[in-house]
């Protein structure tokens, strides 16, 4: 009996052994942030400091910025004062310093030069912005994988491109549509995340044309290519919105420096008028998102299954 005992336990303490060392589902965590540039002000310091805080306790591998990460003329040049004003100086913690950050412009950006934005790529490590739109793509689990496909929503608004805003009617339309939707088409990750600065379903006084345009030129690919989330800022408050009959979580990121009043509106499932972040946890189940605000306190917490 001891014969046959013995090697049944130490098979059982072996696999015990093997078990332990195997590590967990691989997931990916990133910070949104937006609308932010205001020299420290507006909780702006306050914001990035618990920022800090966040990717010092907990694995962040990268930040995406939804755009107007420069207020409020955008940037002259390379050589602009206002990079170290209100970036490099704001986010200067090591924690903050180590990881990517993916950039697309918004509509503060198109007030001064957008090539100048593309071109800090080359000046800084962490700042990534190799295109006006782009896309990443991070492995979660073994076979899975998020895509994350920022999108430069200014040329795509009728409004900005017959206004002042540098070189926005110059960029087609067509191309930009064309690369969202052969770039979705093309995916074979598990859960693909479109980025892009103005919202297309949100809560706001801004004009509805721009929502409008979102509406017919983005909304219709994403939610015809099952995109999984479309994250955006612009109105300065954190909305979570679900219209009847969309299958997209329509996320809108607060601003990292001051923030706007909010109320539901249809498919609000939550809406909260404090500045702040986000931060997503992709695995291969389940994105996990939730909403930080300018005292650190998570208001919203909402987990996606698939």
């Amino acid at each position: 009996m001891k014969r046959v005992i013995f090697p049944l336990l130490l098979l059982a303490v072996l696999l015990a052994v093997l078990l332990a060392g195997c590590k967990p589902v691989q997931s990916v965590t990133f910070l949104v942030a937006s609308d932010m540039g205001r020299r420290g002000e507006s909780e702006q310091q306050n914001i990035a400091n618990l920022m800090t805080r966040h990717a010092e306790m907990t694995k962040v591998d990268f930040i995406a910025v939804a755009g107007d990460p420069i207020h409020d003329d955008g940037v002259a040049s390379v050589e602009d004062e206002e990079w170290q004003l209100k970036f490099e100086n704001v986010y200067a913690a090591e924690s903050l310093q180590k990881i990517p950050w993916y950039v697309v412009s918004g509509n503060h950006e198109y007030m001064g030069n957008v090539q100048a934005i593309l071109d800090y790529s080359n000046v800084s490590e962490r700042w990534n912005a190799p295109a006006r739109y782009f896309s990443v793509e991070y492995s979660v689990g073994r076979k899975q994988s998020a895509q994350l496909v920022f999108i430069d929503t200014s040329p795509l608004i009728d409004g900005y491109r017959e206004g002042n805003y540098f070189d926005a009617g110059e960029q087609s339309i067509e191309r930009q549509l064309y690369w969202l939707d052969s770039t979705l088409v093309a995916s074979k990750s598990r859960w693909k995340i479109v980025i892009g600065h103005h919202p297309i379903y949100a809560d706001t006084d801004k004009i509805e044309s721009e929502r409008l345009d979102m509406q017919q030129r983005v909304g219709k690919i994403i939610e015809n290519r099952k995109a999984d989330f479309y994250i955006s800022g612009h109105i300065h408050n954190f909305q979570h919105i679900k219209p009847e009959g969309k299958k997209v979580n329509y996320i809108v990121n607060s601003s990292a420096s001051s923030s706007r009043r909010v109320n539901p509106t249809e498919g609000t499932l939550f809406c909260n008028a404090d500045p702040g972040y986000s931060a997503f946890t992709v695995s291969p189940k389940n994105v996990r998102f939730s909403f930080v605000n300018h005292t650190g306190t998570t208001v919203y917490e909402h987990v996606v299954e698939k």
